[in-house]
């Protein structure tokens, strides 16, 4: 932490005490701090953190735990990640189907994305059931700004 001396918004205490809490998180984690003097916050953030690493290393002896860094499987994130592509794929799949029944008939098109949306919703698929939703508004919005034209 640069300039760790100097008091204001993000050197008080508690920023200090967060600033080294997020840097525990890791196995490798240190926070230096790089100051001409200690000033009060500095030494109630040392304070605060020696208290918390003594409680927690008693805890990790006392229950026989060992701290080590947690492995996530690459496959989790290449399946959040191949779950953002589908839910696009499905946004253009409402946009375009909308678009084609909106030519065919604008009453139609509105109910139809209705019921769409509620089945979506029984189904408990929220996201799609916004879709539906979301662009059933746009159609009215066209609807309205096409009738106050005439």
């Amino acid at each position: 932490i640069l300039d760790a001396d100097k008091e204001g918004f993000l050197r008080s205490h508690r920023a200090l005490t967060q600033t080294a809490g997020r840097a525990a998180r890791n196995v490798n984690g240190k926070v230096i701090m790089y100051a001409d003097t200690i000033t009060e916050s500095m030494q109630k953030t040392i304070d605060e953190t020696t208290r918390r690493r003594t409680k927690q290393m008693k805890y990790n002896e006392e229950h026989h735990i060992t701290p080590t860094q947690i492995h996530k499987d690459i496959s989790s994130e290449l399946i959040a990640a191949e779950d953002n592509s589908s839910l696009y794929t499905d946004t253009l799949r409402v946009h375009e189907s909308a678009s084609t029944e909106y030519k065919k008939g604008k009453k139609e098109t509105v109910e139809s994305l209705r019921k769409k949306m509620e089945a979506a919703a029984k189904r408990f698929e929220f996201v799609e059931a916004a879709m539906y939703r979301d662009e059933m508004f746009k159609l009215q919005e066209i609807e309205r700004q096409n009738q106050s034209a005439d």
